[in-house]
Parts: structure tokens; C-alpha cells; sequence
């Protein structure tokens, strides 16, 4: 894939969900001009080896276009998302596509729509096809063998971050508007900051996983990868089918946050950090309060994952008969993973369950004095692909880049990541979790956050 100068999509490419619906309501603009916008950034910079697209739906794409075009010159109401061309995590069932969840070996098509699929449509989302990712969604790196690897468009040869590695791609390179990602540790913050993006992970129950290739039941959440909170914003309405208003800024004065002095600040290269301290810095002169401080429930997290913990064991569930059956055409890396998972008894998987709803608690009640937590989304910059050749700094790599979104999987919080880099400078993320169910609050605060960062 080339460069981001390189692009050359239609004027409105970097614009927000909002300004393209804008323009689809007052005529400006064609929802299928948008759409043959978006499939002429495929055709000229998707790269057959390192694939951002697994599969493009180019009929079934122009005919929601198309439709759309049709219900706004017949002057019919159209739905929130109407026009705007959207891409999904290839483990979201499409009916009559196949949601190999970045396999080789997988073939079945699905018979329906996911739950959040169908709710995309009716809002008049425009699909445009499924793309690439870490097999079966176990990595924070990005990887895929059998696909190849998305390109970073803001940082070429270096990783657009996983598991959600197309999605990000497509969004950051002009393929898409926005894109729908899983994040079970990370895997659709973890990109988004990789490429520059906004990504927001919400607190599990609230968005249905009916339809969804599943990598963990305990962790996996569904949320989006788009240029704005207000994109993200946008869309979780739609995903979590709320149907409410979009949040208005919150106001930034007398607003608490903590930042963890432990765990989560540890390993933070110097780009990371000096990106990190002139996040607070704004913040601070907007009014917010913030307070460095001991965490105490972080430091007890690596026993959630000791053997593997949630994601092995219930992945090697889940795999444990494919294994035998196809266990030589997987990722040696991922299969190696979720093989951990045979090793847990049932009363390790039952302690793991008792453990994670004390920590849940503990954090929930620690929250409750603070109005967020700040930390660094990842505390590196996106790796160099190379750095990734050997196993060993492969697995080092994906453990330290998993290790801070992770904190909200584990304790189910809701959490945005949000670009806190300056030009020139290596994209970073600064991310924002708040208590469970407090999606609103974070949404709100987030989008105050963002004008700060963005001065």
C-alpha cells in the first residue's frame, strides 16, 4: 500500500460521519459516489499480499447505495447511517459470505445477518465488505499468514495493530468511512491508535454478539474504529440499538481523572510518554484535575491470566475439535495459544471466574471517586514489521502491547482511545476507561477531550 499522500479519494474522504450524512441530505453528495470513492481506494492501493479486504461486496454495496440514492429523491426519511459506507471485522456473519475469521480452511457461508449487521442496515449503513485480521482474533499485533498484513497508512512498515488490523487499515487509508472491529483485549483500540484513529470498546452487554465468530464469551466486545468520537458515538447508537441522541461535550472543569502509577505506566517508550504528559497538560488547562495515584486492583490482574486464563480457555473450547481436524493449516502462533488452554481444569476456569467478579467489583468501587482513568492505549509506538520475525519478540511484543487495553476487558469497563500524537510524530493513543455501564459519561467526556487534544 502507498503512502497517505498518495491517496486520492473524493474531497469529503477525511470528513466525519456527520459532514458526509450532511451532504447526503442536502444533495451534495451521492451515497454511491461515496462508495465508488471508497472501491477506487481499494482498486488502486489494497495490496493482493498483505490484503486489507478479505472480500469486497461490490453487488450487494452499489444496491444499498443505489437504494439509498433512490429513498432520498423520492424524499423518504432516511436512517442514521444512511449512505455511509462501513466495513466489517471478517468474523461478522454477512448472509451468503464466509466469516472465516481470517482462517484458510473455513468455508462455511452464513445463513443470516449478525444482530448488529441487521441493525446497520436498517439504518441504512452501506456494507462494504469484510476485512482482514489476526486469525480467530488472537493477537494484539496484527499478523496474518494466510492474508498477509494491512499496511499502517500513517506509519509504513510498521504494524496497524491487531486483532482488528484491516478494519483500522481501511478506515485510516480512505476504504471506508468507518469500520465495526471485536475488542476482547484491546483489538479495536489497539489499531485505532496504531493508525491514528478513534476506537471505542463499551461495556460488554450493551452491544448483542448474536452472529459473531467468537474468540473469548467472557471478554469480547463490539465497538467502532472511525476519524471522531462523534463517528463512534454515531454508530454505537445504532449498534446497541439506543436509538438516543448523540452526547454533547462534556465540560472539562472540575472533572477528576486518575493515572495509574503502576502497571499501566510501566515499559512506556519516551515518544509514548512526552505524547502522554502533553495530553495532561491540555487537559489540565481545560479545567480537568488530575491525579497520579497507586491502583491497587491493576497489580492484581496477572492472575486473570495466568495458563492463558480466559481467552485460552475458552477459545481451546471452542477450537478443541477443529484442532484435529484442521490444526496444521492454523497460525502456529495462534494455535500455540489457544492450545493453553487444554492445560486449565475446571476449577482453574471456575477460580478464574470467582476472581475476575471480586476485581470487577474492587474496580468499580475504586472508580466511583474519579470521573476516568488516563493512560497511554499502548505504551509503544507501532513496531517495525521485522521486529515481530523472531517468536520470542513476538511474543514479548503482543504481551506488552495487549497489557494496557486489556485493563478494560478484564475489569469490563468502557474505554475510547483517542490520537494524542503531533504532526510528524509516530500515531499514539491516549485512552480514556470509565466504570461499567458509564458509556455515556465516557462518550461525553470524550468528546470534550477531543477538542482539547485537537487545539
Amino acid at each position: 500500500m502507498k503512502k497517505t499522500a498518495d491517496l486520492v479519494p473524493l474531497d469529503q474522504s477525511g470528513a466525519g460521519l456527520s459532514s458526509l450524512r450532511q451532504g447526503i441530505d442536502h444533495g451534495g453528495l451521492r451515497a454511491s459516489e461515496l462508495l465508488e470513492a471508497c472501491f477506487d481506494n481499494i482498486a488502486r492501493f489494497d495490496d493482493p499480499a498483505n490484503q486489507v479486504y478479505t472480500s469486497v461486496f461490490h453487488r450487494t454495496a452499489r444496491a444499498e447505495a443505489e437504494a439509498i440514492d433512490l429513498l432520498h429523491k423520492g424524499g423518504v426519511p432516511l436512517g442514521d447511517l444512511a449512505g455511509l459506507p462501513i466495513a466489517l471485522k471478517v468474523l461478522f456473519d454477512v448472509k451468503g459470505e464466509v466469516t472465516h475469521s481470517g482462517s484458510k480452511w473455513w468455508t462455511e457461508r452464513a445463513h443470516e445477518d449478525a444482530l448488529i449487521v441487521s441493525r446497520l442496515r436498517r439504518a441504512g449503513a452501506v456494507i462494504t465488505g469484510h476485512t482482514n485480521m489476526t486469525e480467530f482474533a488472537y493477537s494484539g499485533v496484527g499478523l496474518n499468514p494466510h492474508y498477509g498484513t494491512p499496511a499502517n497508512p500513517l506509519a509504513p512498515g510498521r504494524l496497524s495493530g491487531g486483532s482488528s488490523s484491516g478494519a483500522a487499515s481501511a478506515v485510516a487509508s480512505g476504504m471506508a468511512a468507518a469500520a465495526i472491529g471485536t475488542d476482547t483485549g484491546g483489538s479495536v483500540r489497539i489499531p485505532a491508535a496504531f493508525c491514528g484513529l478513534v476506537g471505542f470498546k463499551p461495556t460488554q452487554q450493551r452491544i448483542p454478539r448474536e452472529g459473531l465468530f467468537a474468540l473469548s464469551d467472557s471478554l469480547d466486545s463490539i465497538g467502532p474504529i472511525a476519524r471522531s468520537v462523534d463517528c463512534c458515538d454515531r454508530i454505537d447508537a445504532v449498534l446497541s440499538g439506543e436509538h438516543r441522541l448523540l452526547h454533547r461535550p462534556a465540560d472539562l472543569r472540575g472533572r477528576r481523572f486518575a493515572v495509574p502509577r503502576n502497571y499501566m505506566m510501566d515499559e512506556v517508550s519516551p515518544e509514548i510518554a512526552d505524547a502522554f504528559d502533553r495530553s495532561l497538560r491540555r487537559l489540565q488547562e481545560a479545567g480537568a484535575q488530575v491525579a497520579e495515584v497507586s491502583v491497587p486492583v491493576l497489580d492484581t490482574l496477572p492472575e486473570l491470566m495466568e495458563g492463558g486464563g480466559f481467552t485460552a480457555a475458552e477459545s481451546y473450547h471452542m477450537h478443541r475439535e477443529w484442532l484435529q481436524q484442521h490444526g496444521d493449516d492454523y497460525d502456529p502462533r495462534v494455535r500455540v495459544r489457544i492450545e493453553r488452554g487444554a492445560s486449565l481444569r475446571a476449577a482453574d476456569y471456575l477460580e478464574l471466574l470467582r476472581c475476575r467478579a471480586v476485581r470487577k467489583k474492587q474496580a468499580d468501587e475504586w472508580l466511583a471517586d474519579f470521573d476516568g482513568l488516563l493512560a497511554p492505549t499502548v505504551p509503544i509506538v507501532p513496531p517495525k514489521l521485522h521486529e515481530l520475525d523472531a517468536d520470542d519478540d513476538y511474543a514479548r511484543l503482543n504481551l506488552l502491547i495487549l497489557r494496557n487495553p486489556t485493563v478494560a476487558n478484564l475489569l469490563d469497563l468502557c474505554a475510547i482511545t483517542l490520537p494524542n500524537h503531533s504532526p510528524g510524530e509516530l500515531p499514539s493513543g491516549l485512552t480514556l476507561m470509565g466504570r461499567v455501564g458509564a458509556d455515556s459519561a465516557v462518550l461525553g467526556t470524550a468528546r470534550a477531550m477531543e477538542q482539547v487534544l485537537n487545539r
